[in-house]
Order: C-alpha cells, then sequence, then structure tokens
C-alpha cells in the first residue's frame, strides 16, 4: 500500500500539545489591527486550542500526527 499524503498547509499552520491538542495561530492579526480595540489584539497574542470539532477536521489531514 502506498503512503497516505499530509496536507502540506496544516503541517505549517498547526502544532500538537502534549494532550494530543491542536493548537494553532489566531486569526485576524496581521493588517487593519488600527480598528480593534486593546482588549482584542491582548486576548488573540500567541496561539490558542482549536475546538474539537475543528481538530477532528484538521487531524484527518493527518493520517501519520505531526
Amino acid at each position: 500500500m502506498p503512503k497516505l499524503k499530509t496536507k502540506s498547509g496544516v503541517k505549517k499552520r498547526f502544532k500538537m500539545t502534549a494532550s494530543g491538542k491542536l493548537k494553532a495561530g489566531v486569526a485576524g492579526k496581521r493588517h487593519r489591527l488600527i480598528s480593534h480595540n486593546g482588549k482584542y489584539i491582548r486576548q488573540n497574542r500567541g496561539t490558542k486550542v482549536m475546538s474539537d470539532q475543528d481538530a477532528k477536521i484538521i487531524k484527518s489531514w493527518l493520517p501519520y500526527g505531526l
């Protein structure tokens, strides 16, 4: 059997936590930040853990994990 391919965009954008959850960078932080208030910018700093529903779809694109 041939090996399954991993979506190359997924391996660049997501990391696994030690407990097996997926974490990703937060959207909405690249440009036009002047229209967002300080609370929005502070709360979206760093990375967030993906929801279970989203993580299930993303893990289907990672047949052998990260």
